[in-house]
């Protein structure tokens, strides 16, 4: 994938001063500190399990499926759609970065991955949209890649999140203007909120957290626009059973004054997500779900 003309043109001095002396991280971790977006994560990780995809429930070779009754808003108007989200484990090979083909190669490490799918009908095309987040399966709360793609009539847009240790780095196509092809860095000591319906399963429900954080706002869209950083305060409580719902566990998540998100998530591992919530119109309602290998044999 090309480097924009400035990343390009910056390269030999990155190397330069690799060489020649620690960045600021670098420094950090050789005076044995954490630099400062690790920090931020590491205040908040004794909130969440992070063996909680470490179950062998995910070593059956099977992926959890499941389907939801969905809205969201398209040009001014809330449609009704069905959302699929699949969540199963994966090996990933170093060298590409992807699952791997070969089971014998001795650069493997295991992976979750959330498939999020849907096919959303306006008045005059559909709306497609796939995101594929990958966490490494001992860390549920730091994400390891990303990728997201729309596709309608007037074009395609993609984005990809990797960690590069450092930042989080975008790569972006986009039909629109002002936009084009590009890349920039983000910050990393962020949640990720498309990848809240994962993460948030790992939550230590029982305690009943509450504390704040930095979510990065929604990438599943069809623009490339500059980032949006929340600092957002979330918090956990007990919901009682209702038509739709069996007694779960509530997390909200309020991003601003007038912005937030509701998640509801079952009470027994794995936590699945039951209902969602956004400031912005979006919801989910969980409809069917089961355990199958989905892949062509």
């Amino acid at each position: 994938m090309p480097r924009s003309p400035l990343r390009t043109a910056l390269l030999p001095l990155l190397l330069s001063a690799s060489v020649l002396g620690c960045s600021a991280p670098e420094k950090e971790k050789a005076q044995g500190r954490a630099p400062a977006s690790a920090q931020a994560l590491q205040a908040v990780l004794p909130h969440f399990d992070q063996g909680w995809a470490m179950n062998k429930l995910w070593e059956d070779g099977l992926a959890e499926v499941a389907t939801y009754a969905a809205e969201r808003v398209v040009y001014k108007k809330k449609r009704a759609f069905e959302y699929t989200m699949i969540t199963v484990k994966e090996e990933f090979n170093q060298e590409y970065n992807v699952k791997t083909d070969d089971y014998q190669r001795a650069d493997l490490f295991p992976v979750m991955k959330i498939n999020q799918f849907c096919s959303i009908q306006a008045d005059e095309y559909p709306y497609h949209y796939l995101t594929s987040l990958f966490f490494r399966r001992d860390q549920p709360v730091a994400l390891y890649k990303m990728t997201t793609t729309a596709q309608e009539w007037c074009g395609n847009t993609f984005k990809s999140i990797i960690d590069d240790g450092v930042n989080f780095e975008m790569w972006y196509h986009s039909y629109w203007d002002g936009e084009g092809s590009n890349s920039r860095d983000l910050r990393r000591d962020v949640f990720l909120e498309d990848a809240l319906p994962y993460t948030l399963r790992s939550l230590r429900f029982d305690q009943k957290p509450a504390f704040d954080l930095t979510v990065l706002d929604l990438q599943q869209t069809n623009r490339a626009k500059p980032p949006v950083y929340y600092q957002a305060h979330l918090t956990t409580a007990e919901a009682p059973a209702d038509a739709l719902n069996p007694a779960a566990w509530r997390v909200t998540v309020q991003l601003a004054p007038d912005k937030a998100n509701t998640y509801l998530f079952a009470k027994e591992y794995p936590n699945i997500l039951l209902h969602q919530a956004t400031w912005d119109g979006r919801t989910l309602q969980l409809k069917a779900q089961r355990r199958y290998a989905y892949w062509p044999k």
